[in-house]
Protein backbone atom coordinates (compact mmCIF):
# COMPACT_ATOMS: atom_id res chain seq x y z
CA UNK A 1 0.00 0.00 0.00
CA UNK A 2 1.08 3.36 -0.49
CA UNK A 3 1.35 5.61 1.97
CA UNK A 4 3.04 9.11 2.17
CA UNK A 5 3.14 11.78 5.14
CA UNK A 6 3.70 15.43 5.68
CA UNK A 7 5.74 16.33 9.19
CA UNK A 8 4.98 19.93 10.04
CA UNK A 9 7.19 21.53 12.53
CA UNK A 10 4.94 23.70 14.79
CA UNK A 11 6.88 26.73 15.40
CA UNK A 12 4.80 29.73 13.95
CA UNK A 13 1.55 30.27 11.40
CA UNK A 14 0.47 27.34 9.35
CA UNK A 15 2.80 28.14 6.35
CA UNK A 16 1.29 27.68 2.86
CA UNK A 17 4.25 25.55 2.18
CA UNK A 18 2.54 23.12 4.25
CA UNK A 19 -0.45 23.02 2.52
CA UNK A 20 1.84 22.45 -0.45
CA UNK A 21 3.20 19.70 0.43
CA UNK A 22 0.37 18.29 1.81
CA UNK A 23 -2.06 18.87 -1.19
CA UNK A 24 0.89 16.60 -3.22
CA UNK A 25 1.38 13.95 -0.50
CA UNK A 26 -2.58 13.87 -0.12
CA UNK A 27 -3.29 13.63 -3.95
CA UNK A 28 -1.11 11.07 -4.72
CA UNK A 29 -1.92 8.73 -1.26
CA UNK A 30 -5.67 8.96 -2.32
CA UNK A 31 -4.73 8.10 -6.20
CA UNK A 32 -3.27 4.91 -5.35
CA UNK A 33 -5.83 3.99 -2.76
CA UNK A 34 -3.23 4.84 0.14
CA UNK A 35 -2.94 6.43 3.59
CA UNK A 36 -1.90 10.44 4.19
CA UNK A 37 -0.14 10.69 7.53
CA UNK A 38 0.52 13.75 9.36
CA UNK A 39 2.17 13.83 12.27
CA UNK A 40 4.32 17.14 14.14
CA UNK A 41 8.02 17.07 14.49
CA UNK A 42 8.64 19.15 17.83
CA UNK A 43 11.86 18.02 18.24
CA UNK A 44 13.20 21.60 18.61
CA UNK A 45 12.35 22.48 21.65
CA UNK A 46 13.76 25.92 21.88
CA UNK A 47 11.14 27.26 18.90
CA UNK A 48 8.01 24.71 19.61
CA UNK A 49 4.52 26.63 19.81
CA UNK A 50 1.97 24.40 21.02
CA UNK A 51 -0.61 26.72 19.61
CA UNK A 52 0.97 26.19 16.03
CA UNK A 53 0.05 22.77 16.32
CA UNK A 54 -3.20 23.03 16.80
CA UNK A 55 -3.62 25.42 13.96
CA UNK A 56 -1.63 23.32 11.11
CA UNK A 57 -4.01 20.51 11.67
CA UNK A 58 -7.39 22.60 12.03
CA UNK A 59 -5.73 24.21 8.47
CA UNK A 60 -5.37 20.99 6.97
CA UNK A 61 -9.42 20.21 7.77
CA UNK A 62 -10.08 23.74 6.57
CA UNK A 63 -8.22 23.03 3.04
CA UNK A 64 -10.23 19.48 3.20
CA UNK A 65 -6.99 17.52 3.00
CA UNK A 66 -7.87 15.58 5.57
CA UNK A 67 -5.90 12.99 6.97
CA UNK A 68 -5.97 9.43 7.51
CA UNK A 69 -3.72 9.22 10.69
CA UNK A 70 -3.31 11.97 12.92
CA UNK A 71 -2.36 13.23 16.40
CA UNK A 72 -6.26 14.23 16.07
CA UNK A 73 -7.52 11.15 13.97
CA UNK A 74 -5.44 8.80 15.51
CA UNK A 75 -4.12 5.39 14.19
CA UNK A 76 -2.12 1.94 14.47
CA UNK A 77 0.96 3.90 14.42
CA UNK A 78 0.93 6.35 17.32
CA UNK A 79 1.80 8.54 18.78
CA UNK A 80 1.69 11.00 15.80
CA UNK A 81 3.66 13.50 17.93
CA UNK A 82 7.40 12.98 18.11
CA UNK A 83 8.25 14.60 21.35
CA UNK A 84 5.86 11.68 22.62
CA UNK A 85 7.98 8.84 21.05
CA UNK A 86 11.35 9.50 22.86
CA UNK A 87 11.66 5.70 24.16
CA UNK A 88 11.13 5.20 20.30
CA UNK A 89 13.86 7.53 19.18
CA UNK A 90 16.44 6.98 22.09
CA UNK A 91 16.32 2.80 21.43
CA UNK A 92 17.34 3.40 18.13
CA UNK A 93 20.04 5.39 18.54
CA UNK A 94 20.94 2.69 20.72
CA UNK A 95 20.59 0.44 18.65
CA UNK A 96 23.23 2.22 16.11
CA UNK A 97 25.21 2.53 18.70
CA UNK A 98 26.06 -0.94 19.48
CA UNK A 99 25.83 -1.80 15.83
CA UNK A 100 29.02 0.46 15.21
CA UNK A 101 27.43 2.84 13.03
CA UNK A 102 27.25 5.43 15.19
CA UNK A 103 29.20 7.00 18.55
CA UNK A 104 28.81 9.54 21.54
CA UNK A 105 30.69 12.66 21.35
CA UNK A 106 31.59 15.01 24.35
CA UNK A 107 32.47 18.21 23.26
CA UNK A 108 30.65 21.19 24.88
CA UNK A 109 29.52 23.82 22.47
CA UNK A 110 32.69 26.25 23.46
CA UNK A 111 34.78 23.34 22.09
CA UNK A 112 32.77 23.09 18.60
CA UNK A 113 33.22 26.90 18.62
CA UNK A 114 36.57 26.72 19.11
CA UNK A 115 37.40 23.98 16.84
CA UNK A 116 35.43 25.46 13.97
CA UNK A 117 37.44 28.52 14.71
CA UNK A 118 41.10 26.92 14.76
CA UNK A 119 40.03 25.44 11.55
CA UNK A 120 39.19 28.38 9.19
CA UNK A 121 42.15 30.20 10.76
CA UNK A 122 44.67 27.08 9.35
CA UNK A 123 42.32 27.51 6.37
CA UNK A 124 41.67 23.78 6.71
CA UNK A 125 38.06 22.07 5.51
CA UNK A 126 35.95 22.16 8.24
CA UNK A 127 32.59 20.70 7.60
CA UNK A 128 30.69 21.08 11.00
CA UNK A 129 32.75 18.50 12.93
CA UNK A 130 36.66 17.10 13.83
CA UNK A 131 35.04 13.32 14.17
CA UNK A 132 37.20 13.72 17.19
CA UNK A 133 35.44 10.86 19.19
CA UNK A 134 34.75 9.14 16.16
CA UNK A 135 37.23 6.35 16.89
CA UNK A 136 36.94 7.07 20.86
CA UNK A 137 37.67 3.31 22.74
CA UNK A 138 34.06 2.19 23.27
CA UNK A 139 34.70 1.31 27.14
CA UNK A 140 36.12 5.05 28.03
CA UNK A 141 32.52 5.95 25.97
CA UNK A 142 30.46 3.94 28.10
CA UNK A 143 31.79 5.01 31.10
CA UNK A 144 31.78 8.55 30.83
CA UNK A 145 28.10 8.68 29.79
CA UNK A 146 27.78 6.23 33.08
CA UNK A 147 29.12 9.07 35.24
CA UNK A 148 26.43 11.49 34.00
CA UNK A 149 29.14 13.27 31.37
CA UNK A 150 26.57 14.97 28.77
CA UNK A 151 26.79 13.68 25.15
CA UNK A 152 25.29 13.80 21.64
CA UNK A 153 25.22 10.55 19.31
CA UNK A 154 26.62 11.33 15.91
CA UNK A 155 25.78 8.74 12.89
CA UNK A 156 29.16 7.48 11.77
CA UNK A 157 29.06 8.73 7.96
CA UNK A 158 31.85 6.34 5.50
CA UNK A 159 34.95 8.25 4.49
CA UNK A 160 35.06 6.90 1.03
CA UNK A 161 33.01 6.47 -1.37
CA UNK A 162 29.46 7.82 -2.41
CA UNK A 163 25.75 7.54 -2.13
CA UNK A 164 23.28 8.12 -4.72
CA UNK A 165 20.26 9.36 -4.19
CA UNK A 166 17.24 8.21 -6.97
CA UNK A 167 15.07 11.20 -7.02
CA UNK A 168 11.63 10.53 -8.99
CA UNK A 169 11.67 14.24 -10.45
CA UNK A 170 15.51 14.18 -10.83
CA UNK A 171 16.92 10.87 -11.38
CA UNK A 172 19.82 9.79 -9.20
CA UNK A 173 21.81 12.22 -8.26
CA UNK A 174 25.53 11.09 -6.32
CA UNK A 175 26.68 12.74 -3.12
CA UNK A 176 30.50 12.22 -2.34
CA UNK A 177 31.07 10.57 0.98
CA UNK A 178 34.16 13.00 1.65
CA UNK A 179 31.53 15.74 1.90
CA UNK A 180 29.23 14.46 4.47
CA UNK A 181 30.07 14.90 8.35
CA UNK A 182 28.89 13.46 11.05
CA UNK A 183 25.67 14.50 11.62
CA UNK A 184 23.97 14.16 15.51
CA UNK A 185 21.24 12.19 15.32
CA UNK A 186 20.31 12.22 19.21
CA UNK A 187 21.03 15.64 21.06
CA UNK A 188 22.33 16.24 24.75
CA UNK A 189 18.70 16.43 26.34
CA UNK A 190 17.45 13.00 24.63
CA UNK A 191 15.68 14.61 21.71
CA UNK A 192 16.32 13.50 18.10
CA UNK A 193 17.21 15.60 15.31
CA UNK A 194 14.87 15.43 12.05
CA UNK A 195 17.44 13.00 10.43
CA UNK A 196 16.75 10.01 12.98
CA UNK A 197 13.73 10.93 14.51
CA UNK A 198 12.19 11.42 10.47
CA UNK A 199 14.14 8.19 9.37
CA UNK A 200 12.25 5.95 12.30
CA UNK A 201 8.68 7.25 11.40
CA UNK A 202 9.07 6.77 8.34
CA UNK A 203 10.01 2.90 8.36
CA UNK A 204 7.47 2.21 12.00
CA UNK A 205 4.65 4.27 10.18
CA UNK A 206 5.35 2.46 6.91
CA UNK A 207 5.79 5.58 4.42
CA UNK A 208 6.59 4.33 0.92
CA UNK A 209 6.93 7.60 -0.63
CA UNK A 210 8.58 10.88 0.83
CA UNK A 211 7.33 13.70 -1.15
CA UNK A 212 9.25 16.57 0.75
CA UNK A 213 10.17 20.22 -0.73
CA UNK A 214 14.04 19.94 -2.61
CA UNK A 215 15.73 21.91 0.35
CA UNK A 216 15.55 18.31 1.71
CA UNK A 217 17.79 16.78 -0.99
CA UNK A 218 20.63 17.93 -0.02
CA UNK A 219 19.69 15.81 3.66
CA UNK A 220 19.12 12.74 2.04
CA UNK A 221 22.51 11.10 2.29
CA UNK A 222 22.12 10.62 5.25
CA UNK A 223 19.03 9.58 5.72
CA UNK A 224 20.17 6.42 3.16
CA UNK A 225 22.68 5.93 5.61
CA UNK A 226 20.56 5.68 8.75
CA UNK A 227 18.17 3.15 6.87
CA UNK A 228 20.89 1.34 5.57
CA UNK A 229 22.21 0.99 9.14
CA UNK A 230 19.37 -0.17 9.97
CA UNK A 231 18.71 -2.49 7.50
CA UNK A 232 15.34 -0.82 6.01
CA UNK A 233 14.38 -0.45 2.66
CA UNK A 234 14.74 3.29 1.60
CA UNK A 235 11.30 4.95 0.03
CA UNK A 236 10.54 6.29 -3.07
CA UNK A 237 12.30 9.30 -2.35
CA UNK A 238 10.72 12.42 -4.57
CA UNK A 239 11.65 16.34 -3.79
CA UNK A 240 8.87 19.24 -4.86
CA UNK A 241 10.46 22.23 -6.50
CA UNK A 242 10.27 25.17 -3.69
CA UNK A 243 7.82 27.75 -3.75
CA UNK A 244 9.30 30.72 -4.36
CA UNK A 245 8.76 34.71 -3.74
CA UNK A 246 8.59 37.01 -6.77
CA UNK A 247 12.09 37.92 -6.57
CA UNK A 248 13.02 33.91 -7.11
CA UNK A 249 13.77 33.64 -4.07
CA UNK A 250 12.57 31.44 -1.45
CA UNK A 251 9.64 31.94 -0.49
CA UNK A 252 9.52 33.46 3.36
CA UNK A 253 7.36 35.51 5.65
CA UNK A 254 10.05 38.39 5.43
CA UNK A 255 8.77 39.08 1.81
CA UNK A 256 6.02 37.72 1.59
CA UNK A 257 2.53 36.72 3.62
CA UNK A 258 3.07 33.15 4.02
CA UNK A 259 0.40 32.37 6.52
CA UNK A 260 -2.26 30.28 5.82
CA UNK A 261 -4.63 31.99 8.52
CA UNK A 262 -3.93 35.32 7.29
CA UNK A 263 -5.39 34.07 3.89
CA UNK A 264 -8.20 32.78 5.53
CA UNK A 265 -9.32 35.84 7.40
CA UNK A 266 -8.71 37.69 4.17
CA UNK A 267 -11.46 35.60 2.73
CA UNK A 268 -9.34 33.51 0.41
CA UNK A 269 -11.30 30.24 -0.31
CA UNK A 270 -10.03 27.01 0.26
CA UNK A 271 -10.65 25.45 -2.95
CA UNK A 272 -9.08 28.55 -4.61
CA UNK A 273 -6.22 28.34 -2.24
CA UNK A 274 -5.53 24.68 -3.12
CA UNK A 275 -6.13 25.03 -6.91
CA UNK A 276 -3.35 27.93 -7.18
CA UNK A 277 -1.32 25.87 -5.07
CA UNK A 278 -2.21 22.81 -7.38
CA UNK A 279 -0.62 25.11 -10.25
CA UNK A 280 2.74 25.62 -8.51
CA UNK A 281 4.66 23.19 -10.37
CA UNK A 282 1.82 20.99 -12.32
CA UNK A 283 -0.72 21.92 -14.76
CA UNK A 284 -3.49 19.70 -16.26
CA UNK A 285 -3.21 18.23 -19.08
CA UNK A 286 -5.67 20.49 -21.14
CA UNK A 287 -3.78 23.26 -19.82
CA UNK A 288 -6.68 24.91 -17.73
CA UNK A 289 -6.11 26.94 -14.86
CA UNK A 290 -9.57 26.42 -12.52
CA UNK A 291 -9.75 23.27 -11.72
CA UNK A 292 -11.18 21.00 -8.36
CA UNK A 293 -9.07 18.64 -6.00
CA UNK A 294 -11.52 16.17 -7.68
CA UNK A 295 -9.95 17.13 -11.20
CA UNK A 296 -6.36 16.84 -9.42
CA UNK A 297 -7.17 13.13 -8.17
CA UNK A 298 -8.01 12.19 -11.75
CA UNK A 299 -5.29 13.68 -13.51
CA UNK A 300 -2.53 14.47 -11.32
CA UNK A 301 0.98 12.36 -12.14
CA UNK A 302 3.53 12.70 -9.79
CA UNK A 303 6.03 12.52 -12.05
CA UNK A 304 4.93 15.63 -14.19
CA UNK A 305 5.74 18.16 -11.56
CA UNK A 306 8.01 20.81 -13.23
CA UNK A 307 11.65 21.31 -11.17
CA UNK A 308 11.75 25.23 -12.34
CA UNK A 309 11.25 27.41 -8.97
CA UNK A 310 7.27 28.30 -9.19
CA UNK A 311 6.27 31.89 -8.09
CA UNK A 312 3.91 31.97 -5.43
CA UNK A 313 2.28 35.76 -6.29
CA UNK A 314 -0.80 37.02 -4.22
CA UNK A 315 -2.15 38.97 -6.94
CA UNK A 316 -2.68 35.78 -8.57
CA UNK A 317 -3.89 33.73 -6.01
CA UNK A 318 -6.38 37.45 -5.49
CA UNK A 319 -7.64 36.62 -9.01
CA UNK A 320 -7.77 33.10 -9.04
CA UNK A 321 -10.25 33.51 -6.02
CA UNK A 322 -12.28 36.50 -7.27
CA UNK A 323 -12.70 33.76 -10.31
CA UNK A 324 -14.38 31.14 -7.59
CA UNK A 325 -16.44 34.26 -6.08
CA UNK A 326 -17.88 35.64 -9.80
CA UNK A 327 -17.58 31.68 -11.65
CA UNK A 328 -17.79 28.62 -9.67
CA UNK A 329 -19.13 29.33 -5.95
CA UNK A 330 -23.37 29.46 -6.31
CA UNK A 331 -24.92 32.54 -4.40
CA UNK A 332 -26.56 30.30 -1.54
CA UNK A 333 -23.33 28.94 -1.02
CA UNK A 334 -21.25 32.12 -1.61
CA UNK A 335 -23.55 34.04 0.94
CA UNK A 336 -23.15 31.54 3.71
CA UNK A 337 -19.52 31.69 3.48
CA UNK A 338 -19.71 35.93 3.68
CA UNK A 339 -22.00 35.47 6.55
CA UNK A 340 -19.15 34.90 9.33
CA UNK A 341 -17.23 37.90 7.65
CA UNK A 342 -20.81 39.83 7.88
CA UNK A 343 -21.17 38.65 11.52
CA UNK A 344 -17.81 39.85 12.52
CA UNK A 345 -17.53 43.33 10.89
CA UNK A 346 -21.34 44.14 12.90
CA UNK A 347 -23.03 44.55 10.22
CA UNK A 348 -26.97 43.90 10.54
CA UNK A 349 -29.27 43.22 7.28
CA UNK A 350 -32.96 42.48 7.09
CA UNK A 351 -33.32 39.36 5.17
CA UNK A 352 -31.18 36.40 3.52
CA UNK A 353 -32.75 38.12 0.39
CA UNK A 354 -31.27 41.44 1.13
CA UNK A 355 -27.51 40.00 1.82
CA UNK A 356 -28.22 37.77 -1.54
CA UNK A 357 -29.49 41.13 -3.56
CA UNK A 358 -26.32 43.01 -1.99
CA UNK A 359 -23.81 40.16 -3.00
CA UNK A 360 -24.77 39.95 -6.36
CA UNK A 361 -24.91 43.48 -7.36
CA UNK A 362 -21.25 43.63 -5.94
CA UNK A 363 -20.00 39.77 -7.33
CA UNK A 364 -18.16 41.34 -9.89
CA UNK A 365 -16.18 44.24 -7.60
CA UNK A 366 -14.68 41.47 -4.83
CA UNK A 367 -11.64 38.94 -5.16
CA UNK A 368 -12.29 38.48 -1.68
CA UNK A 369 -14.58 37.89 1.32
CA UNK A 370 -13.35 40.60 3.26
CA UNK A 371 -13.05 43.31 0.62
CA UNK A 372 -16.94 42.45 0.46
CA UNK A 373 -17.05 43.81 3.84
CA UNK A 374 -15.17 47.03 3.16
CA UNK A 375 -16.57 47.54 -0.34
CA UNK A 376 -20.07 47.00 1.00
CA UNK A 377 -20.69 49.15 4.35
CA UNK A 378 -22.91 51.39 2.83
CA UNK A 379 -25.45 48.90 2.17
CA UNK A 380 -25.47 47.68 5.83
CA UNK A 381 -24.59 51.21 8.01
CA UNK A 382 -24.73 54.86 7.98
CA UNK A 383 -21.59 55.66 8.91
CA UNK A 384 -20.01 54.74 5.98
CA UNK A 385 -16.65 56.76 5.13
CA UNK A 386 -16.48 59.35 1.91
CA UNK A 387 -13.78 58.88 -0.25
CA UNK A 388 -11.85 61.69 -1.20
CA UNK A 389 -12.40 61.63 -4.55
CA UNK A 390 -16.21 61.29 -3.84
CA UNK A 391 -16.55 64.07 -1.87
CA UNK A 392 -15.19 66.21 -4.31
CA UNK A 393 -17.67 65.48 -7.17
CA UNK A 394 -20.22 65.64 -4.18
CA UNK A 395 -19.00 69.26 -4.31
CA UNK A 396 -18.89 69.21 -7.88
CA UNK A 397 -22.53 68.37 -7.91
CA UNK A 398 -24.10 70.19 -5.08
CA UNK A 399 -26.28 72.31 -6.89
CA UNK A 400 -28.34 69.27 -8.14
CA UNK A 401 -28.83 67.52 -4.89
CA UNK A 402 -31.85 69.46 -3.37
CA UNK A 403 -33.68 68.86 -7.34
CA UNK A 404 -32.86 65.10 -7.34
CA UNK A 405 -34.07 65.04 -3.44
CA UNK A 406 -37.26 66.60 -4.65
CA UNK A 407 -37.79 64.48 -7.62
CA UNK A 408 -36.97 61.36 -5.97
CA UNK A 409 -39.33 61.76 -3.17
CA UNK A 410 -42.32 62.49 -5.74
CA UNK A 411 -41.56 58.74 -7.75
CA UNK A 412 -43.97 55.81 -7.06
CA UNK A 413 -41.44 53.30 -6.55
CA UNK A 414 -37.60 52.53 -6.79
CA UNK A 415 -37.99 49.85 -9.36
CA UNK A 416 -34.85 50.26 -11.90
CA UNK A 417 -36.85 51.08 -14.64
CA UNK A 418 -38.89 54.06 -13.11
CA UNK A 419 -35.53 55.52 -11.32
CA UNK A 420 -33.65 55.45 -14.63
CA UNK A 421 -36.66 57.26 -17.15
CA UNK A 422 -36.51 59.88 -14.16
CA UNK A 423 -33.20 60.37 -13.72
CA UNK A 424 -32.34 60.10 -17.46
CA UNK A 425 -35.00 63.15 -17.88
CA UNK A 426 -32.95 64.81 -14.84
CA UNK A 427 -30.03 64.80 -17.25
CA UNK A 428 -31.57 66.03 -20.39
CA UNK A 429 -33.44 68.80 -18.59
CA UNK A 430 -30.34 70.28 -17.07
CA UNK A 431 -28.46 70.05 -20.73
CA UNK A 432 -25.12 68.32 -18.63
CA UNK A 433 -23.03 64.81 -19.31
CA UNK A 434 -25.20 61.99 -17.16
CA UNK A 435 -22.02 61.77 -14.80
CA UNK A 436 -22.32 65.40 -13.82
CA UNK A 437 -25.49 64.26 -12.40
CA UNK A 438 -24.99 60.19 -11.48
CA UNK A 439 -21.53 60.94 -9.98
CA UNK A 440 -22.45 62.98 -6.96
CA UNK A 441 -25.61 61.68 -6.69
CA UNK A 442 -23.73 57.96 -6.32
CA UNK A 443 -21.26 60.09 -3.90
CA UNK A 444 -23.77 61.57 -2.09
CA UNK A 445 -25.34 58.09 -1.31
CA UNK A 446 -22.55 55.77 -0.63
CA UNK A 447 -19.34 57.92 -0.06
CA UNK A 448 -17.97 56.17 -3.02
CA UNK A 449 -17.68 55.91 -6.72
CA UNK A 450 -17.02 52.15 -7.06
CA UNK A 451 -20.52 51.33 -6.63
CA UNK A 452 -23.08 48.81 -9.00
CA UNK A 453 -25.32 50.44 -11.35
CA UNK A 454 -27.35 53.66 -10.41
CA UNK A 455 -31.05 52.22 -11.00
CA UNK A 456 -29.48 49.01 -9.35
CA UNK A 457 -28.23 50.88 -5.90
CA UNK A 458 -31.52 52.92 -5.25
CA UNK A 459 -33.78 49.83 -5.83
CA UNK A 460 -31.46 48.01 -2.79
CA UNK A 461 -30.99 50.84 -0.93
CA UNK A 462 -34.70 52.09 -1.18
CA UNK A 463 -36.29 55.45 -1.21
CA UNK A 464 -35.73 56.15 2.80
CA UNK A 465 -32.54 55.53 2.83
CA UNK A 466 -32.21 57.39 -0.08
CA UNK A 467 -33.98 60.51 1.02
CA UNK A 468 -32.89 60.65 4.26
CA UNK A 469 -28.64 60.43 2.69
CA UNK A 470 -29.38 63.32 0.18
CA UNK A 471 -30.52 65.29 3.06
CA UNK A 472 -26.94 64.11 4.70
CA UNK A 473 -25.34 65.25 1.86
CA UNK A 474 -26.36 68.46 1.19
CA UNK A 475 -25.61 69.53 4.53
CA UNK A 476 -22.23 67.87 5.03
CA UNK A 477 -21.82 70.03 1.37
CA UNK A 478 -23.64 73.40 2.09
CA UNK A 479 -21.87 76.63 2.09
Amino acid sequence: MVVTRIAPSPTGDPHVGTAYQALFNYIFARQQGGKFIVRIEDTDRTRYNPDSERRILEMLEWLGLSPDESPTKGGPNGPYVQSQRLPIYQAHAQRLLDSGAAYRAFETPAELEAARKEAEKAGASYRGYNRRYRDYPSAESEARAAAGEPFVIRLKAPLEGSVVVQDLLRGPVEFDHSQLDDKVILKADGYPTYHLAAMVDDHLMGVTHVIRAEEWLTSTPFHILILRAFGWDEPVWCHTPLLRNPDRSKLSKRKMDTSVDSYRAQGILPEALLNYLGTMGWSMPDEREIFSLQDMLEHFDLSRISLGGPVFGLDKLRWMNGKYIREVLSLDDLAERIKPFVEKAGYAYPSETYLKQVIEALRARFETLQEFVEKSVYFFREDYPTSEKALAKLKEGAVFLPELRGLLSSLPDFLPETTEAALKQFVEAKGVKAGAVMQPLRAAITGSLETPGMFDLLMLLGKERVLERLERAQSQVAP
